[in-house]
């Protein structure tokens, strides 16, 4: 959707799980965006490619904003087996649109930021707390990348004056999802493994790690609300937690998906498989003062739609 000369909002990563449904938000709204993405012919990390494509789509606009949803990620095995992989491409991205948006012009830059940023030792993630201690070894490479997008957007506000409002959400889920077993998170690689259980009538399904780390999950409609009430949140340099501080194990979270699966075989946990942090939840007090709102969705309907997405996408 072109710009009108007045304003424009540039969405990155606009074909991904995140992008896609922001840019459906923003039209939703009718509000004039473009879309960036490698699919679509920029390479975010590369530089001149980048400034290229931000100068040339904000281009006689009097109003310049953006919202970053491109990132390289991946589940806790991709993380360990990609670390490098992980770290050079989300720090290259950062690198890259930092200095674009400078180059552009622009106003606002809207920049998640993974929960797993926080110490590893963190439970009730709270901003204050952010710097408090290592991050858990799991997630060591792609969460200092995005920790590093928080220093990347202090040092380029405090040199240039760059308007970066930095959003710490949780995991995210939803239709669209990821299910491949090595790019997706818990929820949607025990969707796969449960439904291909009892596709094939096995009597077992086994669990990654003890089952009882807890996590608190963000419905993908619910993070891409939180980017774009960030377009026009008040300023504030400092990291925002957006969240309700309630989570769910992940053993119980297999037998949600298994009751909503219709599959009655066993869970059985690995205990030899890593487990990651042990307890993931996001004090969102700040960002619902902030935002003027806090996410709302229901969890379980949330499970219920992801579920029927991955079964529509499966036909």
């Amino acid at each position: 959707m072109p710009g009108g000369g007045t304003g424009v909002i540039v969405v990155t990563g606009a074909t991904g799980f995140l992008g896609q449904r922001v840019c459906r938000l923003l039209a939703q709204q009718g509000r004039a965006f473009t879309r960036i993405s490698r699919s679509l012919g920029v390479d975010l990390r590369d530089a001149a490619a980048t400034r290229a494509a931000l100068c040339a789509a904000f281009e006689g606009q009097s109003e310049r904003k953006l919202i970053h949803c491109a990132a390289h990620v991946g589940g806790i095995q991709f993380g360990l087996t990609r670390a490098a992989e992980l770290f050079h491409h989300n720090l290259a991205m950062t690198l890259s649109l930092n200095e674009a948006a400078v180059a552009a012009g622009v106003q606002r830059l809207v920049n998640p930021i993974s929960n797993c940023a926080y110490p590893g030792a963190a439970t009730l993630f709270k901003e204050a707390e952010f710097w408090d201690g290592p991050l858990h070894d799991s997630v060591l490479a792609y969460g200092f990348a995005r920790k590093a997008s928080w220093v990347g957007a202090w040092a380029y506000a405090q040199q240039h004056g760059l308007d970066t409002l930095s959003l710490i959400l949780s995991n995210m889920y939803g239709p669209g999802d990821h299910f491949e077993p090595e790019r997706s998170h818990a929820l949607g690689a025990l969707i796969h493994r449960i439904h291909a259980a009892r596709e094939a009538g096995a009597e077992e399904v086994q669990i990654w790690g003890s089952g009882t780390p807890v996590r608190e999950w963000l419905h993908v409609d619910d993070g891409a609300e939180a980017l774009v009430r960030g377009l026009d949140a008040p300023t504030c340099t400092e990291p925002v937690n957006i969240g309700v501080a309630q989570g769910i194990s992940i053993l119980d979270m297999a037998r949600l998906i298994a009751g909503e699966l219709g599959y009655g075989g066993r869970l059985v946990t690995d205990p030899s498989k890593p487990d990651g942090a042990p307890y993931k939840t996001v004090d969102g007090t700040h960002g619902a003062a902030l935002l003027g709102w806090r996410p709302s969705r229901d969890f379980h309907q949330g499970v219920r739609d992801t579920i029927a997405g991955y079964l529509q996408c499966r036909k």
